[in-house]
């Protein structure tokens, strides 16, 4: 199979034969990790007996978050933000990034499935290193594989700006596979225009569209990723303050707008961290480490080699000198890698084993798993809900306790069976 570019930026056939789950065809094996919004679960899909990653968001906790907010319309806000984040995943087509399996919505969360990974991700992969850092040639393989994802995303127009290890993923054929697009925005290819893009939005509707957006007016529903796929305008930007803090690129900290130049700011901090075992600009707290972004170079402490001459050209703070996708290609760390050929590779350097699941628990002996009342008492439940779950559902609670005390004593990076993304 040779790797084509253009094969893959075809829109994805998936979006318009979703499926449309529910919770009595699927075995809830164990939770993943949670993030800002959601906690994320393995579950296994009867009658095919396929794992997913189940990402369950609570509609409580998206009514806390417009109860304590000035902002009118946060709620409009957060559902758009889901329903973009499901649109995204839909139309991807590329061995790198996720498959959206289906869709399932109830009164209480909204959800969705994309391929499981056993393989975890490469910060948790880097730790267990005998130093902490990986080889050389293993940063070449995974920072390649980063290289034909992000290159996919922004001919997509899709800016992912939030690269970091943590959500870089290990498939089980030891590939790498980036998730988590809650922050991706899309930047205008250079045929659209807004006038465009709104009439499309209201002749199209995804499938999607009424799962993601109940209670959300159809005006309000996000913006539409387009018909066709085009080169991005390299002069259009966002002018959003997002990212995780140690890899956040300099431009956004100064709020004067940025492009896809962020991803390849934060490939250099990822490189680097897989190379020395620390992140470049970390300060004691966010003021400090914003202003080692801002004012200070990398410390690329050793001998001239390819990966610290890319490292440092990746991290240069004016996005204009930074270097670009043909640039990294081009670069003599990559010196030898056949583009077309990288995703043949049959061993990569780590190939995870499958869990086997016992057919009659989950991890850990945790028999049964309620998502809902799981989501909700991590979320925080409406008043109305809160006794009832008290009473009528003490043994999900106590599920939910396992997982919730072992995230409290070990956050972050040390829970073992419990990510935090």
């Amino acid at each position: 199979m040779n790797i084509v570019h253009h094969e893959y930026l075809e829109e994805s056939e998936e979006e318009e034969r979703l499926p449309i789950l529910n919770m009595e065809s699927m075995k809830v094996i164990s939770p993943l990790g949670r993030g800002a919004k959601g906690v994320v679960f393995l579950v296994k899909e009867e009658p095919l007996g396929e794992f997913y990653a189940l990402k369950v968001i609570s509609r409580d906790f998206v009514k806390k978050k417009k109860r304590g907010s000035n902002d009118k319309d946060i709620e409009g806000e957060e559902y758009r933000r889901i329903y973009f984040e499901q649109q995204v995943l839909s139309r991807f087509n590329h061995p790198l990034l996720p498959k959206l399996r289906g869709v399932l919505a109830t009164d209480k969360i909204l959800a969705y499935a994309i391929d499981y990974c056993p393989g975890r991700d490469l910060h948790f992969l880097r730790k267990q290193q005998s130093e902490k850092m990986f080889a050389i040639d293993t940063i070449r393989f995974y920072a390649a594989e980063l290289v034909l994802a992000l290159e996919y995303l922004h001919r997509l127009g899709i800016a992912y700006r939030d690269l970091k290890p943590d959500n870089i993923m290990v498939q089980e054929n030891g590939h790498i596979m980036l998730v988590d697009f809650d922050l991706s925005t899309k930047l205008p290819p250079k045929s659209a225009s807004p006038v465009s893009l709104v009439a499309d939005r209201r002749k199209r509707r995804s499938p999607l569209h009424r799962f993601f957006n109940r209670g959300v007016s159809p005006d309000d529903s996000g913006e539409e990723l387009g018909d066709r796929l085009s080169e991005p305008d390299s002069t259009s930007k966002s002018n959003s303050f997002v990212g995780t803090e140690e890899y956040v690129a300099p431009e956004v900290i100064q709020g004067d707008g940025h492009d896809f130049g962020v991803d390849w700011w934060s490939l250099g901090v990822v490189l680097y961290e897989m190379l020395y075992g620390v992140t470049p600009f970390k300060g004691e707290n966010r003021k400090e480490s914003f202003y080692r972004i801002l004012t200070k170079n990398p410390d690329l402490v050793g001998e001239a080699t390819p990966l610290r001459d890319l490292i440092g050209k990746l991290l240069i703070k004016d996005p204009k000198e930074r270097i670009g996708v043909e640039g990294i290609k081009g670069h003599d760390f990559f010196k030898g890698i056949d583009w077309d050929l990288l995703l043949q590779i049959l061993r990569p350097p780590y190939i995870p084993l499958m869990d086997n699941w016992n057919e009659g628990e989950g991890k850990d002996g945790i028999k049964e798993i309620d998502v809902e009342i799981f989501v909700q008492e991590i979320f925080g439940a409406g008043d109305d809900d809160k006794k009832k779950n008290r009473d009528d559902n003490h043994h999900g609670n106590e599920n939910k306790k396992v997982w919730v005390n072992g995230l409290n004593t070990n956050h972050p990076c040390e829970a073992e069976n419990f990510l935090v993304f």
